[in-house]
């Protein structure tokens, strides 16, 4: 039996009577389901016709605008592969991903071509750039492309279970590793966390400060809004906090995608002190790193709506852990989203009972199917039906699970576990601290003690705050657990999608 999820996820919602509705909004361009449609189609004309064969790669370096999509399911839709890259990446690492994924056609937009200018002819593989934007720059125009062909085209016959896309993690300990998704896989979050979780409906307005190339942007923006026929806008810039409020007062969502980082910067941010968030927002939804319980409760109580904290991957494409709007204890990642499975697991494989930390283990229908190329880091994360997510949690007696840390991240005060994200959320409740990362340092024994880094509210001083800060630690987590040193910094290093990259502030 063939399925195509472009089937699934477009052409069913224009079936249904949606040609005429905004799909998506990138503040400058509009495209409703029925364009969106037929520029697909001639996405997979224009790729048939520049040579490019069914599971070949094409390569996407764009910013969140409606050309995006249009790219991205016009691939499917071909049964091409699609390759959504970070468009954060330096010059190396594009080069590195372009040439491990041999893409044959890439899409770049316009205001990322500087970058790839020493990149472009020092790839075999790749046979034809095509530019969204007004000027190609000596490439191929996307929409002088688009207009020489027909929106006649049968699509794929394509398999469930066969590769649709590619998504890169995002690498915070080395090179990306290409992950690979199937067919199904986009369907299976939509009917799982985007239906059973969010509730998402054909009326809701989405906006979401992660992008496009990230899976939960992905998942966000284009997944999750299409599954019902709803609409969502674009945002091709950085999600400042003044953006994003501008944005919610602008469009007013119904549901707001961020990041802990994101929501505490809006929190936080002097001038924003009396921005709205909207008057249509029914939910917020927050991944990439466990968001502090001052945060959420903070959020709540001034702009009187709740932010659904949960935990997904690159890896498993979305969230699989997460509180759910009748089922919210801030400071946890929630309960299994409906669908996925989950264990806790020691070192030797054994299962942890309640109350001690284990390694997260998750069962999965949205997993993706391994690692391009990398056969023995698939094997040590996709084992059988389980995919090894490298968090270490805790499942409390009432069947949620509070997030301690990467596997990596972990480790032992006076033989005890300390997690760097306990430490963390322990400082930053102090009014003195905006951010902190925590890692471990040896002392003269040569024994492993906390030290944190942070980055302190505008006119905070620092006379005697470092006693304090140790002893509110001391007061709100347990006496062994406290920073031995504390550096003040101007900010932390961080991944694109915001991730503290602790190994970065490791001797």
């Amino acid at each position: 039996m063939t399925y195509n999820a472009v089937t699934w996820l477009l052409d069913r919602n224009v079936d249904e009577g949606r040609g005429g509705k905004v799909v998506f909004d990138d503040t400058v361009s509009k495209l409703t389901y029925g364009e969106l449609q037929q520029q697909t189609r001639r996405v997979g004309n224009m790729l048939r016709r520049l040579g490019v064969r069914r599971e070949e790669r094409v390569a996407l370096i764009m910013l969140d605008t409606v050309d995006f999509p249009v790219a991205f399911l016009g691939a499917i839709r071909a049964g091409v592969v699609p390759v959504p890259l970070n468009t954060l990446l330096t010059s190396e690492q594009f080069s590195y991903i372009l040439g491990d994924c041999r893409a044959r056609v890439l899409f770049v937009s316009e205001a990322l071509l500087p970058v790839l200018n020493d990149v472009i002819g020092r790839l075999p593989d790749l046979e034809h750039v095509v530019v969204a934007g007004q000027d190609a720059h000596g490439h191929r125009k996307l929409s002088d492309e688009l207009a020489r062909e027909s929106d006649a085209f049968t699509t794929a016959p394509t398999h469930a279970e066969e590769p649709a896309f590619w998504l890169y993690s995002s690498g915070s300990t080395g090179m990306p590793k290409g992950v690979r998704h199937l067919q199904a896989s986009l369907q299976a979050t939509a009917e799982t966390y985007g239906k059973q979780v969010l509730d998402v409906r054909e009326n809701d307005v989405c906006l979401s400060a992660a992008k496009l190339f990230f899976a939960y942007g992905l998942g966000n923006s284009l997944t999750f809004p299409m599954s019902v026929g709803a609409t969502t806008v674009l945002n091709s810039s950085r999600p400042t906090p003044e953006l994003m409020f501008a944005l919610l007062n602008k469009y007013n969502p119904t549901i707001f995608y961020g990041a802990p980082t994101l929501f505490a910067a809006m929190l936080n941010d002097e001038a924003m002190r009396g921005a709205r968030a909207g008057t249509g927002l029914r939910i917020c939804a927050s991944a990439g790193e466990a968001l502090p319980e001052s945060v959420g409760n903070n959020w709540k109580s001034r702009f009187g709506v709740d932010i659904l904290d949960g935990i997904g991957s690159t890896e498993l494409l979305h969230i699989f852990l997460s509180n759910a709007p009748d089922d919210i204890k801030y400071g946890t990642s929630g309960r299994p989203v409906p669908g996925y499975k989950v264990r806790l697991v020691n070192d030797a494989g054994g299962e942890v009972p309640d109350g001690e930390i284990g390694e997260l283990l998750v069962e999965a229908p949205s997993a993706g199917e391994g690692y391009w190329n990398q056969r023995s880091k698939s094997r040590n994360t996709f084992q059988g039906n389980w995919t090894r997510t490298g968090d270490k949690y805790v499942r409390n007696a009432d069947g949620r699970y509070t997030f301690c840390g990467r596997a990596d991240d972990m480790f032992k005060v006076s033989g005890i576990w300390v997690s760097p994200f306990e430490v963390e959320s322990a400082l930053i409740t102090h009014p003195a601290v905006l951010e902190a990362a925590v890692v471990p340092e040896a002392d003269p024994e040569g024994l492993l003690k906390p030290k944190a880094f942070v980055v302190l509210r505008t006119g905070c001083e620092t006379d005697n705050l470092y006693e304090a800060l140790k002893e509110h630690v001391k007061q709100k987590i347990g006496p062994w657990k406290y920073p031995r040193w504390i550096d003040v910094v101007d900010d932390l290093p961080k991944t694109a999608n915001g991730k503290i990259q602790r190994y970065k502030l490791r001797h």
